[in-house]
């Protein structure tokens, strides 16, 4: 019952999101043009969040998980990136902490090849942002890069 928890949180948060979400009013057509209502991603992303919990829920059923030996060293230095990319998403520009945290955070968590750590923390980034400002139609914060690319 233990090992349930987890899953449980995860859907009880995401339910109260979802509830949360649906409370907001619906935006006038002429603010929101032919794009998503504010309280669509919230609720998609929920419901992304309880089909992935569903499905750990069915992994923790098949195959309960073995107790971990704690690693305290990766932890700590990955929490002192979080603060590193907060810098630098505050002072530079979010997607440029976005490559470089990544970056980063492969190599530390031990990807060894440079080309593929170096592969990802571009093509994530790069793929969010075009997902977001040419299909979801979001802009981003002004930063280094977006304000070159915004004009």
């Amino acid at each position: 019952m233990k090992t349930f928890a987890i899953p449980g949180l995860i859907s009880a948060f995401s339910l109260i999101v979802i509830w949360a979400a649906l409370q907001l009013d619906l935006s006038p057509e002429m603010i929101v043009g032919d794009s998503m209502q504010p309280r669509v991603f919230p609720v998609f992303l929920m419901i992304i969040n309880l089909v992935l919990a569903a499905f750990l829920t069915i992994q923790y059923h098949k195959n309960p998980p073995k107790k971990a030996k704690r690693d305290t060293y990766h932890t700590w230095c990955t929490m002192a990136l979080f603060i590193i990319f907060y810098l630098l998403t505050v002072y530079l520009d979010m997607f440029i902490s976005i490559a470089v945290v990544m970056f980063v955070m492969c190599l530390l968590w031990g990807e060894r090849r440079i080309l593929v750590a170096g592969a990802i923390s571009l093509v994530t980034p790069i793929t969010v942002f075009f997902l977001f400002d040419l299909v979801l139609r979001v802009r981003f914060p002004r930063g280094l890069l977006t304000n070159w690319y915004y004009g």
